[in-house]
């Protein structure tokens, strides 16, 4: 890899060698100008931190070129967020079924709920759990929107 930035740098003062005569004098009223010195000079000073962050930069674009092109990798990450996806997946389409099947069994039973069927439905432990649920629901809500006031 430096070996092509070194070709590249080389080709590059080769070019400017070939440059018209006139072009090279606007380099060099360039250069005269102070503040490309300055901007020069602290180029000059950080060389060696800009070194480092090349081979940095270089040792990281090879690190994702490889993991890039490694088809093993990809199918072990892959195969790894199925594996983590898959129960989500499959515990919210149980989810949703079992919402589906309670609408049709709602709209399919056309009685009303009576104060007896109320009292014998708060015996159900799910309902209990659900209720449970939903009072501690409302009870954050209420003090979200007492927090917001």
């Amino acid at each position: 890899m430096s070996q092509t930035t070194t070709q590249q740098a080389q080709a590059e003062v080769a070019s400017t060698a070939t440059l018209a005569p006139e072009q090279q004098m606007d380099v060099l009223d360039q250069l005269m100008k102070p503040e490309i010195q300055e901007s020069l000079n602290v180029l000059v000073a950080n060389l060696p931190k800009l070194a480092e962050m090349t081979t940095i930069l270089t040792k990281t674009y090879d690190l994702v070129q490889t993991v890039a092109n490694d088809q093993v990798l990809i199918e072990d990450i892959k195969g790894g967020v199925e594996e983590f996806v898959k129960p989500i997946s499959d515990k919210a389409k149980g989810i949703a079924q079992a919402a589906i099947e309670a609408n049709d069994r709602a709209h399919a039973e056309e009685s009303t709920i009576g104060l007896f069927g109320m009292l014998k439905m708060l015996k159900d432990p799910q309902v209990q759990k659900t209720l449970r649920f939903a009072q501690a629901f409302l009870e954050v809500l209420a003090e979200r929107q007492q927090q917001k006031r």
